[in-house]
């Protein structure tokens, strides 16, 4: 599987390319009032409003530090009505991939229920790189507000 790299404070993180349609430098944001923390904004994407979330926010609740290597990653999400839709995630040092088979992916056995979006880890000469399952990446009630039009 070939993994995007990304990190968040001193730890690596992966996001499985598949569901990646583009890696974008960051771009102005229009701020969305009272919502949650992690929303960073909305932009416009080809003519399709985009919801932005702020990974590093959403993983350890600071916001991600603005580098030349700071991107906007676009990305299928798939919806619960068996539509896609696209949003954004801003990820810091996004900069390179990593080509692993899921062999290598070890299941640590722990489930961190205010993170349900942590998976699995794989070793690397970069060090642990803990593998992010985007399915799990909202809650329910968040897919509800930014994938319907809550917003």
């Amino acid at each position: 599987m070939l993994f995007l790299l990304f990190h968040v404070g001193d730890n690596i993180y992966a996001l499985e390319t598949s569901h990646v349609v583009e890696v974008i430098p960051i771009v102005i944001l229009r701020k969305v009032n009272r919502a949650p923390d992690y929303m960073a904004g909305l932009f416009n994407y080809r003519g399709v409003i985009v919801p932005v979330l702020d990974l590093s926010y959403l993983i350890k609740g600071t916001p991600s530090r603005f580098y030349l290597s700071t991107r906007i990653i676009i990305l299928n999400y798939p919806s619960g009505n068996k539509t896609v839709q696209h949003i954004g995630l801003i990820a810091e040092q996004v900069t390179e991939t990593l080509n692993k088979p899921n062999s290598e992916l070890v299941d640590l056995g722990i489930y961190v229920q205010e993170a349900p979006y942590l998976g699995e880890i794989m070793m690397d000469e970069k060090g642990m790189i803990q593998c992010i399952k985007l399915e799990q990446l909202l809650a329910d009630s968040e897919k509800l507000f930014l994938l319907t039009g809550g917003i």
